[in-house]
């Protein structure tokens, strides 16, 4: 009985880690990122606008794969500046996570 009621604290610290790590990620994203992205990723906010924000869903970002977008966010390209001063590794890849997760 106590193996299973340290199995299942375990898991259920795991899984509250994870929900915190996501909730994390959504925060560092509107913060940080949905001014231009938007809260869904389109880029068709003014700001957005304004710069050319990518449309996260775009089949161009799309076929990035995770260290490209991490590169991207750390060091910027084009107009995005980059956050890799202002975020630590962790907090980047968090938000790459969090990219594939909008709708």
């Amino acid at each position: 009985m106590l193996k299973f009621t340290v199995a299942a604290t375990v898991l259920l610290l795991g899984l509250a880690a994870s929900a915190y790590a996501q909730d994390d990620a959504a925060a560092l994203y509107k913060a940080k990122c949905q001014i231009c992205h938007g809260a869904g990723g389109k880029g068709d906010t003014p700001a957005g606008q304004k710069v050319g924000a990518k449309d996260l869903h775009s089949p161009e970002v799309a076929k990035l794969s995770d260290a490209e977008l991490f590169d991207i966010v750390k060091k910027g390209k084009d107009k995005m500046p980059a956050y890799g001063a202002k975020l630590t590794d962790e907090q980047i890849k968090s938000l790459v996570k969090f990219i594939h997760t909008l709708k």
